[in-house]
């Protein structure tokens, strides 16, 4: 059985991770698969992250969805142990 990837859910997932590592109010450690972090420059998510540089950063659009996709995706409303984030 072939498996089809859902390359748009990859994407959302580790937009919605980049959240974790924010720093400098929009950089986040670009410690993730080239494919996806061009995908989400293409669609004006992040800054070329092709440079020098450890980190990428997150346009305002980009800072907005993260934080939205990590809410869904990550937070836990239900009141399972979590930790605090600021």
């Amino acid at each position: 059985m072939e498996m089809h990837i859902d390359l748009q859910a990859v994407d959302d997932a580790v937009l919605a991770l980049l959240h974790l590592t924010l720093h400098d109010g929009n950089r986040a450690w670009k410690s993730f698969d080239w494919d996806v972090l061009n995908r989400l420059h293409q669609r004006g998510l992040i800054g070329d992250p092709i440079n020098k540089t450890k980190s990428i950063i997150l346009t305002d659009e980009g800072l907005r969805e993260a934080a939205r996709l990590f809410r869904q995706q990550f937070v836990d409303s239900g009141g399972a142990r979590t930790e605090e984030r600021s």
